[in-house]
């Protein structure tokens, strides 16, 4: 049963029991000795015992019937704030119900608003300091093994072609040119070591890389979906918006996005492919759709390493993952984030 409903069977009730205390203080103060006066009188072609019931009856349900409409509206626009607060929406103080008896909801509403703000804010700035650590130690690793691979490949491989081209040139000095087709030869070797010293010095220049500005999230998505298009014969779309965000926010979509591809490209059979990264009503989303084979839903597994990984470092930023899925039809992946402001990298 309804709230309207209840409100209409209530205010009913409730006139009808206001009539009977009323009909009876009535009869006990003016006490009738002719009874049928009351059934022979009418009003609107009805008895007068009967008409009095009715029209109570039915002002009893009108009254419950307002309120309940009024009730109803408070209730669904409370209803409605919670939705927002679900979807990590902001609820401003105007979508809220200015009933004075429902204070104490919007209040706790306001609070509960204010500690989700406070826990995203506290769990991107945890996202941005790990991923930066992380950044820092894996830097650290790659460059020390760069370094060993460079001095192991200089100590051992650059010295024996640099002591081969001495002694092929020592060779080609000493040796009579007599015949011609030796001689020919002999230089061809020592160019082919000459053309492996200069490959080398290259190879431990990259070893040894100069110190490179990290990349915008926008950045990496289109350098990663260009190389894409290059390698792998798919229809490719996308739609990448500059957005201010924390390194780690970027770190963790970057990485999602990266999870999705890999999976789009490993099971989904997909032709065409698009992605999408805005900033919508204070929402960054991440979608990702292809038009693969798909998969049932209910048949997924839920501890599928790759799903779990990529929701994992949704809420990690305070954000939430929908995905969708329907058999030869495609796949859809979405992420949410809240953004934060003031939270931004400069």
């Amino acid at each position: 049963m309804s709230t309207v409903q209840r409100f209409i069977l209530a205010g009913a009730g409730l006139a009808i029991i206001v009539l009977g205390i009323l009909m009876g203080s009535f009869l006990v103060a003016f006490p009738s000795a002719d009874w049928s006066v009351f059934w022979s009188r009418t009003v609107m072609d009805l008895p007068f015992i009967i008409f009095v019931p009715v029209l109570s009856l039915l002002i009893g349900a009108v009254f419950g019937l307002f309120a309940g409409i009024i009730l109803r509206k408070h209730f669904e626009a409370i209803e409605d704030s919670l939705k927002m607060l679900e979807r990590g929406r902001q609820v401003s103080k105007k979508d809220l119900c200015g009933v004075p008896e429902l204070d104490t909801i919007r209040n706790t509403i306001e609070r509960i608003q204010q500690q989700i703000s406070e826990q995203t804010k506290l769990s991107q700035k945890l996202a941005s300091e790990k991923a930066e650590v992380q950044e820092k130690r894996i830097q650290e690793m790659v460059s020390q093994e760069r370094q060993r691979l460079a001095r192991e490949l200089h100590d051992s491989v650059s010295q024996q072609l640099f002591a081969a081209s001495m002694m092929m040139s020592a060779i080609n000095e000493s040796k009579s040119s007599t015949d011609e087709r030796e001689t020919k030869q002999l230089k061809m070797v020592e160019e082919m070591i000459h053309q492996s010293q200069l490959e080398m010095r290259a190879l431990l220049l990259h070893l040894r890389p100069a110190a490179l500005k990290g990349k915008s999230l926008q950045e990496g998505i289109q350098e990663l979906l260009g190389e894409l298009t290059q390698k792998v014969p798919i229809n490719l779309k996308w739609k990448v918006e500059p957005l201010k965000l924390d390194k780690g926010v970027e770190d963790h979509l970057f990485r999602i996005l990266q999870e999705a591809v890999s999976n789009i490209l490993r099971h989904s059979k997909a032709e065409s492919m698009e992605v999408l990264l805005i900033e919508r009503e204070g929402l960054i989303i991440l979608r990702i759709a292809d038009d693969g084979i798909g998969f049932e839903m209910d048949k997924e597994k839920t501890g599928s390493y790759g799903m779990q990984t990529m929701h994992e470092r949704a809420v990690e930023v305070g954000g939430s993952m929908k995905i969708v899925s329907v058999p030869n039809k495609g796949t859809r992946l979405e992420v949410r984030v809240p953004m934060i402001e003031g939270e931004t990298d400069d």
